[in-house]
């Protein structure tokens, strides 16, 4: 099950009212939904709502509240600091990318999704600070019985598109339990496109 969110749209709801969001799934043959927020209107739009409160593992998505708790707990001191790459990793869990097997920045590692980066974040966070901050920003499902360090690829941990965008929004707004200099570090890495009339951020 493909599912995809936004935070808000650029353009009023109104604009998507006679988009068939069922259909691009349905042309590459995927089961799938997409969760939509306007944000200036207050306004969400479903492609199926139910499916929009089913929670799954969070995935790359993770990095977003990662970044957050390695930047609020002192693990990290900001979006440029280099992690040493640890010389090999899993292939098999994690597939073969050679393109990310070299010390890295944060930024980078944001941006191409190196996940042995946060591998390396999350032994040094720890699984008790992990509970602390999953429960103030009431993110996800708090499952954390995954015996592996990457609990939000494997195991039960789990959040719905509504709850990640909840979380998403809350993060717009300054609105979560880490400092307005580490909300502003995350958004600056988040920034996939900016034009005269918007920004775009979006990370998978």
């Amino acid at each position: 099950m493909w599912r995809f969110c936004l935070i808000w749209c650029v353009f009023p709801i109104e604009a998507f009212a006679q988009v068939d969001f069922h259909k691009p799934f349905e042309d590459c043959g995927l089961d799938g939904s997409i969760t939509l927020y306007d944000y200036n209107h207050h306004k969400w739009q479903f492609s199926n709502e139910s499916d929009s409160q089913i929670a799954t593992l969070p995935a790359s998505t993770f990095k977003i509240i990662n970044s957050l708790i390695a930047l609020e707990t002192g693990i990290i001191k900001s979006e440029n600091e280099v992690v040493k790459w640890v010389g090999q990793v899993d292939t098999v869990r994690y597939g073969y990318r050679p393109d990310i097997y070299h010390d890295m920045t944060i930024r980078e590692a944001f941006e191409q999704s190196a996940g042995w980066v946060y591998l390396e974040l999350a032994k040094k966070i720890g699984r008790e600070c992990y509970r602390k901050y999953l429960s103030k920003c009431q993110y996800g499902n708090m499952d954390l019985s995954e015996k592996g360090i990457d609990f939000w690829n494997f195991g039960r941990f789990a959040i719905s598109p509504r709850n990640q965008i909840a979380f998403l929004k809350a993060l717009y707004e300054d609105r979560l339990p880490f400092s307005k200099q580490n909300m502003a570090i995350v958004k600056r890495m988040m920034v996939n496109e900016t034009t005269d009339s918007y920004t775009l951020r979006a990370k998978t």
